[in-house]
């Protein structure tokens, strides 16, 4: 169903809590992701802020993909609320986001 591991997505939300210090880290890891795991990137944080529901995360994907008029890595750094929104979409979609943030930080 997700075109882009849970532990990538769960990568970008931690390391948009130290955007800071991290952004040319995570410009670089979303920009190194192909094109299809980007869009699922954008369709989670549009589940996660309720621009779609969970159940519509296909209809997201395509969206994503068809439409896309900006790099995708500019497009999330703008996003406010980038880490929360990411793991809020995570979460609907039935993903453990504690597990997966563990695993992501090697604990």
């Amino acid at each position: 169903m997700i075109e882009i591991a849970a532990n990538k997505a769960e990568q970008v939300a931690l390391m948009a809590r130290e955007r800071e210090r991290a952004e040319p880290e995570l410009r670089g890891f979303i920009e190194d992701m192909n094109e299809e795991e980007q869009a699922a990137l954008v369709a989670i944080l549009w589940v996660g802020r309720g621009t779609f529901e969970p159940e519509e995360f296909a209809e997201a994907c395509a969206t994503a993909f068809t439409e896309r008029s900006t790099p995708t890595a500019d497009y999330l750094l703008a996003t406010p609320n980038l880490a929360y929104d990411i793991e809020a979409g995570l979460e609907a979609l039935g993903v453990d986001v504690t597990a997966t943030a563990e695993e992501v930080m090697g604990r």
